[in-house]
Parts: structure tokens; C-alpha cells; sequence
């Protein structure tokens, strides 16, 4: 495809599309030559042409083309950057914490966003990422990450014909890269921290962050790296089993500390009102009302105790695990589904599935007891459903633990 002097205009690419569908070199010349972000957004919006010739997913030329283009708006560059990318767009998490966050972030602070589990870290993290910057990278942590995770190390080569070693960048230096390369402000999340030894693998971080303009890291070809406030920093703390006081003050003092916790009755409400309607309403002869008092009773239970005296609160637990139970009843006990003739009992199966074992892997033993405890109360609180599996599953767990203690003895 010939350049034109004048710029490649959308008559063009109407003219060429077939070309175009079949070339993605050509696409990249049009975006280099377009003479108005009309071309951008036809190419790409309307005719989606970078998930012809890049994927689904990935930065292939096409979409580097537009990133690199001086032309091309941030609403474009976060369609190519995002394309594939399916985090819902509504945020749910209280409103202050939105704006907690975002200012934080807009300070130039590092964020952690830590609560019990359950309570949409994750999910808002990407939607903060997604609100602040072009693009992001999720990287989860594992107890073997050490600095070289976020900043980048020495890897073995096994290309050639010889062991060679090579730098290799780390998930916080890779997003420096992106936000140089493109000018563009860009995020990297990194969830569930405390899976690793947050001391050891954020020392160099730290360092960094005192000093933004000292060099972390250095690459093969002799190019520095130093934090950008292009990059926003985005943590996530599954707090279920450590405060915020035993953690280690560095990590307090360097980044803006913000909890997702307890949700207003009324917000729960809202969600668990919106999923039952969306997964099981019209799918299931499944009662509204009964499954919404389930899961408030639940989550009540759970986080505050029943009314019963010896009922106590169990543990911090957040609302959306009540959306898998949703989806789950949704797809169960609809025509041809798994539980369509046995709907009742499908309710306590999806609580097995999904909060219970939820609960017991974050649960000490007079917590098992409790979880137990719990579900026998509900059972007899909702005759409609038969919730003894509930329980059952808990008490089972409880047997174990018992047994295993009794072998110490």
C-alpha cells in the first residue's frame, strides 16, 4: 500500500478493507499515514483490526502501531490495550475507597488495598488500573518470589549452543518500559502479597520509592530503569489471617494503606439483589426472596453472629463469594441443568462448593466449630432448603482436626 501525501483517510480504508482484513502490515502504514483519528477509529473500533491481525489478546503490531501513534486518543489506546480484557465495569466496592485510592494514587503513592477475602480487591484493582492508566499487568505472588519478581535478575539462556545468562526484567520494570515506550500512563498490580515474604521481595522497591530517581535495574544493552510516575502501583492483602500492625512498617510508611471491609447493609442488598436477578431469576423456580434472606443471614452469621447466644462471629468475610453462589444456582437448576429436579438441595451443594470450604481454609479450630455450629442454625432457620450438607462438610473438617490433634497427644 502506497502512502499518501495527503494522509490515509477512511474513504480509503473503505476502498481497501478487504486488503486491510488480510494485511496487517498495511494496517500499521494506514495508522502511521492516517491523517485524522477517524482512520483509528474506524480500523479499530468499528473494524476491530487489531483482533484480526494481533489476537484476542497481546501487543502485536497493529496495536503498537496505534500506541505509538501520535494521533491515536487514550480512549483508543485502552481499547487496544485492554482488548480481551473482561473486568466488569461496574465498580461495586463503597465509594470512599474509590476515592482514597484514586487520590493516592494521583499523590503518587503505591497503593495496598487489604481486607478479608471476598471483599472485590482484585477485581477493583483491575478497575482502578483500568480507571488510571492505558493498560496494566496482573501478576499474582507465590511464597518463592524474591526482588527479582518486581525488579528484574539474572535468567539462564538456553538459545544457543552454550548456557548464557541474560537480565530479565521484573513485573515492575516491564511497566516502566510500557509507560516509556509509549508515553502512557500504565499500571502493574500485584495480588495477594502476602503470599510471599513482602520484606525480602519489596527491599529494592522500597529503596526506589525514597528515590525515585535511582537506578533499580539495568538491562543487557546498558538502558537504566528508575520508577516512573507514569506506573501506578497496585497491591492486593488478603488480610484473613494478619492485621495491618503485624506487617512491617516499611510496607505502612511507603504506600497508602486502603481496606475493603465491611459493605453497608443496604450496598449487600444491592449485590446480592443484582446477581440472584442476573443468574437465577427466569432460570431456576428458585424463590428471590428466600435466597436473598439466605445470604444476608449468612454473611451476618459469618461476620456478626446469629441472635442465638452461643452463635459468635466467625470471621471477616466479604459478600462476593455470594455471586458464585448465584451463578452457580443459575446454571445448576435450569432446564437440562444438573439440579433441575432437586432445586432445594442444589442451594446447600453451591454453599459446599464455594463458602464453606472458603471459610474452613482461613478457619482455626474454634472456628470450625463455630462454621459447623452455623450452618445447623440456618438449617433449622430455613426449612425451604436443606442446608445439612452445610454443616456437614464443616463437621467432617472438625473430626480431622480432631483426630489429628489427638494423634499429638
Amino acid at each position: 500500500m502506497a502512502p499518501s501525501s495527503d494522509g490515509y483517510t477512511v474513504e480509503q480504508a473503505k476502498d481497501n478493507i478487504g486488503v486491510l482484513r488480510r494485511v496487517g502490515a498495511d494496517v500499521v502504514a494506514a495508522i502511521e499515514d492516517a491523517k485524522s483519528e477517524d482512520l483509528i477509529r474506524y480500523l479499530i473500533t468499528e473494524q476491530e483490526l487489531d483482533r484480526v491481525h494481533d489476537g484476542d489478546r497481546g501487543l502485536g503490531q497493529v496495536r503498537r502501531a496505534v500506541l505509538e501513534s501520535p494521533l491515536a486518543s487514550d480512549t483508543h489506546k485502552r481499547v487496544v490495550s485492554l482488548r480481551g480484557d473482561d473486568t466488569p465495569e461496574e465498580i461495586l466496592v463503597p465509594e470512599d475507597v474509590q476515592r482514597n485510592a484514586k487520590v493516592a494514587l494521583e499523590t503518587g503513592k503505591p497503593v495496598v488495598l487489604y481486607g478479608p477475602t471476598g471483599t472485590g480487591k482484585t477485581t477493583f484493582a483491575k478497575q482502578l488500573a483500568r480507571e488510571t492508566g492505558i493498560g496494566y499487568s496482573l501478576n499474582t505472588a507465590t511464597p518463592s518470589w524474591t526482588p527479582s519478581e518486581i525488579i528484574g535478575g539474572i535468567s539462564p539462556d538456553y538459545t544457543g549452543e552454550s548456557l548464557n545468562y541474560r537480565t530479565k526484567l521484573g513485573c515492575v520494570s516491564e511497566a516502566v518500559e510500557r509507560a516509556r515506550d509509549f508515553d502512557v500512563a500504565y499500571g502493574v498490580i500485584l495480588d495477594e502479597i502476602t503470599r510471599a515474604d513482602i520484606s525480602k521481595i519489596f527491599g529494592p522497591l522500597y529503596t526506589a520509592i525514597e528515590n525515585p530517581h535511582q537506578t533499580i535495574f539495568e538491562t543487557d544493552d546498558g538502558s537504566t530503569i528508575e520508577l516512573d510516575e507514569r506506573v501506578n502501583i497496585i497491591c492486593t492483602m488478603n488480610m484473613s489471617d494478619r492485621t495491618v500492625n503485624e506487617l512491617d512498617n516499611a510496607i505502612t510508611r511507603r504506600f497508602a494503606m486502603i481496606e475493603l471491609d465491611e459493605y453497608e447493609q443496604h450496598e449487600r442488598r444491592k449485590l446480592y439483589t443484582t446477581w440472584i436477578k442476573t443468574h437465577v431469576t427466569g432460570q431456576t423456580d428458585l424463590s428471590e426472596g428466600a435466597l436473598l434472606r439466605l445470604f444476608e443471614r449468612d454473611y451476618e452469621g459469618i461476620n456478626h453472629g446469629l441472635e442465638s447466644p452461643s452463635q459468635r462471629a466467625i470471621m471477616r468475610f466479604g459478600p462476593m463469594h455470594y455471586r458464585d453462589v448465584a451463578v452457580f444456582l443459575g446454571v445448576g437448576c435450569r432446564e437440562g441443568g444438573e439440579y433441575e429436579d432437586a432445586q432445594t438441595d442444589a442451594v446447600a451443594q453451591a454453599l459446599c462448593t464455594y463458602t464453606v470450604p472458603r471459610l474452613l481454609n482461613a478457619a482455626a479450630f474454634p472456628q470450625i466449630e463455630r462454621i459447623a455450629e452455623h450452618y445447623r442454625a440456618l438449617d433449622e432457620e430455613f426449612e425451604q432448603f436443606d442446608l445439612a450438607p452445610a454443616a456437614e462438610l464443616a463437621e467432617r473438617e472438625l473430626e480431622q482436626e480432631r483426630r489429628q490433634m489427638g494423634s499429638y497427644e
